[in-house]
């Protein structure tokens, strides 16, 4: 008898597992090593209140877009240079369902 296919978590689930650690998704809880991610999409990379930024950032002249968030997710490094984000997705799918998740934040 053949196993059932592995169904991946929805993206709520993904975030805990891996972004949550470093980021919240509320204004509430105090700043981790990551700002808030609470309606990360459509704002401009570098400006969510209360949280100091690498420098990399002061030179970020970009919104956090779909395309942004992947690119960020695959590669921070690459994005913004100098960034002290180590997490890195390479499974663009699991990137996709982060995002969708980050996305209903807003």
């Amino acid at each position: 008898m053949p196993l059932p296919a592995a169904k991946l978590p929805d993206g709520a689930t993904l975030f805990k597992q891996q972004c949550a650690t470093c980021h919240t998704t509320n204004t509430s809880d105090p700043v981790r090593q990551g700002p808030s991610l609470y309606k990360v999409v459509g704002r401009h990379a570098g400006a969510a209140d209360g949280f100091k930024y690498s420098a990399g950032f002061a030179k970020a002249d970009f919104v956090w877009d779909d395309a942004h968030l992947d690119a960020w997710l695959n590669n921070p490094q690459e994005v913004i240079p100098g960034t002290v984000m180590a997490y890195r997705q390479a499974r663009p799918e699991t990137r996709a369902l982060i995002i969708a998740y980050l996305k209903e934040l807003n």
